[in-house]
């Protein structure tokens, strides 16, 4: 048996760094000059971990933002950061929002699917039947311009008294409801849909206000407003009260006038904030400003629509105007003009404000939370502007200057003077298009002209207005 060189029998190594023996071959002194090995094969590493502090720093913007904001905003952080939200969610979300807001406009203004114009719902009840019993009781909505007429037409003839009323609020579904501040006088319920449930027959549709109550019948007398407050003036009248707001005499002229303040101004402002379609909002906002604009005509040189005395025209037309630039302004699209860029629309307003208990009608913080806070498709954030300088009560109760105000215009010549010389403040090169109302007997075409202040007035008139041009 012969002995293995020592060179060729392994070393035995001692590592010091671990500690442990370990044996290897021992390096032939013709490696040192040999090539590298081979690289071993592409490895995937996990990244080092980030730095402790980076860790802290994420975690506390993480917290920082699920405390601050909603659950919703938080997770839309993390997904895009501050950057807008993609172009895809964009677009699906718009086109649901649109599909959630037609089918909530269906129920709240219904629309002709042709044209997309509003079409108001009739009402239920819209006439008054038979006589009803002395034990009557008014219901009213304050944001409500329909049930508003009830309440300016109560304070007016004197009939607190007789006629006791309770006042619902919009509930948080946009129902008429009652609260512990604002309770239902007569029979406690919670919704006014109780009240109307309680006649005989049942009730099924809309429970709207005004409504006209028969607490011994236990029936709904009447819920169209028009026809409530033609009730309430021969209810004053049987009580002998002296102020006339539809006297035989004028009924006629009332009527016409009211036939061209509700398709147009009563129900205008809802076709133009309920419209569904661009041509049907153009075509209501069309028909609003023009009959605003032959409306400040006319009361340029009248104090009232039927002359000197206050009738329910007037009462119909104030209960618009007093909301004008309140809600219908901004929240309705009824953009052009600004009632206060009316003069004599805007003193007209203030005159019927100035009546005696009628300013205690107005609640100008119900009504715009009544628009505002309510109609949830018209303004789905709930944001309540602030109210319009015009409409506080120091503007409503400035000096309107009305008194003296005739109700003839006289001839068409002299009417014409007289809105020359009630719009001074016209520029000259400026070309606009006045109406005056100047009787219903004129039946010929006549053309006439004056001068006054180097402005030619043309006018040409109908067997209803007169138009009057003034132009430079």
């Amino acid at each position: 048996m012969t002995a293995r060189p020592i060179s060729a029998s392994p070393k035995l190594l001692h590592s010091k760094k671990r500690g442990v023996l370990s044996l290897r071959p021992a390096a032939k002194s013709s490696d040192m000059w040999a090539t590298s090995p081979p690289p071993l094969p592409l490895q995937l590493r996990r990244p080092p971990p980030p730095p402790p502090f980076l860790v802290r720093r994420r975690s506390k913007r993480l917290r920082r933002i699920a405390a601050s904001q909603d659950p919703l905003t938080a997770l839309s952080r993390l997904v895009w950061g501050r950057a807008l939200p993609p172009a895809p969610l964009v677009l699906a979300a718009r086109e649901g929002w649109t599909a959630a807001w037609r089918l909530l406009m269906r129920q709240l203004a219904p629309s002709d699917p042709s044209t997309g114009a509003f079409t108001r719902t009739p009402s239920g009840f819209p006439a008054v039947v038979g006589t009803p019993s002395p034990r009557l009781h008014l219901y009213v909505g304050l944001p409500c311009p329909w049930a508003h007429r009830a309440l300016v037409v109560r304070a007016l003839l004197g009939l607190e008294a007789r006629l006791p009323v309770s006042v619902a609020v919009p509930g948080d579904d946009g129902a008429w409801s009652f609260t512990a501040d604002s309770p239902d006088g007569l029979y406690g319920k919670r919704r006014l849909r109780e009240v109307y449930a309680v006649r005989g027959g049942g009730f099924e549709g809309r429970a709207t206000v005004p409504m006209l109550w028969d607490a011994e019948r236990r029936e709904v007398v009447c819920n169209e407003s028009v026809e409530i407050i033609k009730f309430l003036c021969g209810l004053a009248d049987a009580g002998g009260s002296g102020l006339d707001l539809w006297p035989p005499e004028l009924r006629q002229e009332i009527d016409r006038w009211y036939g061209v303040i509700y398709p147009s101004v009563n129900n205008g402002v809802y076709r133009c904030g309920f419209a569904q379609s661009q041509e049907a909002y153009d075509a209501a906002a069309s028909e609003l400003f023009g009959a605003l604009d032959r409306l400040e005509a006319h009361l340029a040189g009248c104090r009232y629509l039927c002359g000197d005395r206050l009738t329910l025209a007037d009462v119909c037309l104030f209960t618009t105007l007093v909301r004008f630039d309140l809600v219908y302004n901004t929240l309705f699209r009824c953009t052009r003009r600004k009632l206060a860029e009316y003069p004599s629309l805007h003193a007209y307003t203030r005159d019927i404000y100035q009546m005696p208990k009628v300013a205690e009608t107005c609640d100008m913080e119900a009504i715009m939370a009544g628009y505002f806070k309510t109609l949830f498709p018209l303004n789905p954030g709930g944001i309540q502007p602030l109210q319009p300088a015009s409409c506080d009560g120091e503007s409503l109760l400035r000096p309107h200057g009305r008194e003296a105000l005739s109700s003839a215009a006289g001839t068409p010549l002299e009417a014409a003077e007289s809105l020359l010389r009630k719009n001074q403040y016209l520029e000259q090169r400026v070309e606009v298009e006045l109406y005056i109302t100047v009787g219903y007997q004129i039946s010929n075409i006549f053309s006439f002209s004056a001068y006054a202040n180097n402005t030619k007035v043309l006018a040409y008139g109908s067997d209803l207005e007169t138009k009057v041009g003034v132009i430079k």
